[in-house]
């Protein structure tokens, strides 16, 4: 019979050339948890419903924060100047008119949403997908339908109409280097009429200032200022506005009208259609949340949300559009366009040449 002391020292040894025991759950470093909240930087006008932004919420477990930052140039800026140390993950409102200036500032990290596949190639700008196309709205001449109605005036069928002595003192417009839809139409008559040649763009600014075109600093003012179906003094029946805005007259309207007592102009060469983007900012610490997120906005409930509430257009052509959009919106054919980096590369000294001719 083996001694009891042989074996207490060969357990011994056994246990000594064992290996290591694999340290516990307590004693492994823990993975930092994913973030649960997404900060979305955006413009003064972004609106959707709770609703939505629960849904979004709900299955994903990541809470949404809305930073509003000024209109669209204002929130490019301060992105811009916090790139060091971005102002959230996700940024939503830069549209054609200011896209060349954030692609050059290298705001944005490149994601391609497996949902782009459904999204029309005229909407994606960035062949890098740093910013994806969340929706559009044509900036167009908006008339008053009775006003032109009772004068039996022929509504403007392009831009040159404008220069007609019919339409003396009938125009208000925004000024470009303050107002997003001013600067639009700018670009639409840059766009028509070019910067060389016999007859430029400014040459038709310079003749809507002797027809007494009125400029005014923002589309608020413009619209519920000196629109003839809103203003009491110096009442204007023609106002540069939104294709979608008919449909809001309707929509807000305590009694809702039967016809829409405004109507946008979209013959060919009259609007200039805005894409509005959205991106992934550089520095996120939610790089998954933000891929969602951005997920999320080309999904159709979300894109279903955009018209009721900022009354543009969604880009997913499965989301359907309101009954009130389908009545009384209407959609160029063939919106204007100016390339993006051309527009970066010049927009500053086009504003300025426009100051100069119009406001000076």
């Amino acid at each position: 019979m083996v001694p009891k002391l042989y074996f207490l020292l060969l357990t011994l040894a056994l246990a000594a050339c064992a290996p290591a025991a694999a340290p516990t759950a307590a004693t492994t470093p823990a993975a930092s948890p994913a973030p649960t909240t997404l900060t979305l930087v955006t413009h003064d006008s972004f609106a959707l419903s709770e609703a939505v932004l629960a849904q979004f919420s709900a299955d994903t477990g990541i809470s949404v924060e809305v930073l509003r930052s000024g209109d669209a140039g204002s929130m490019l800026n301060q992105s811009i100047l916090s790139r060091q140390n971005p102002l959230g993950d996700v940024l939503f409102g830069i549209d054609n008119t200011f896209l060349g200036r954030a692609l050059e500032n290298e705001l944005f990290v490149p994601y391609e949403s497996p949902l782009l596949a459904d999204i029309p190639a005229q909407f994606r700008l960035d062949s890098e997908n740093r910013v994806t196309p969340i929706d559009y709205g044509d900036v167009c001449l908006n008339y008053d339908v009775a006003y032109f109605a009772a004068n039996s005036l022929p509504v403007p069928d392009q831009l040159l109409d404008l220069t007609d002595q019919a339409y003396r003192g009938l125009l208000v417009v925004q000024n470009p280097a303050t107002s997003s839809p001013g600067l639009a139409f700018l670009l639409a008559t840059i766009a028509v009429f070019g910067t060389e040649g016999d007859y430029t763009y400014l040459d038709f600014w310079r003749d809507l200032v002797v027809n007494q075109v009125r400029v005014v600093d923002g589309w608020e003012l413009a619209y519920y200022g000196f629109f003839s179906i809103h203003a009491e003094s110096d009442p204007r029946p023609l106002v540069v506005s939104y294709a979608s805005s008919p449909p809001a007259e309707v929509y807000f309207a305590e009694t809702p009208p039967q016809t829409a007592p405004t109507a946008a102009i979209v013959a060919a060469n009259t609007c200039f259609r805005q894409i509005e983007f959205a991106g992934i900012l550089q520095g996120t610490d939610n790089l998954s949340g933000a891929q969602r997120f951005i997920d999320f906005m080309l999904s159709v409930p979300f894109q279903e949300d955009l018209p009721l509430n900022m009354f543009v257009f969604p880009v997913n052509p499965a989301a359907a559009l309101p009954e009130v959009f389908t009545l009384y919106a209407a959609v160029p054919e063939s919106p204007l366009a100016l390339d993006s980096a051309a527009i970066n590369a010049n927009r500053d000294a086009w504003i300025s040449a426009w100051t100069d001719a119009v406001l000076r």
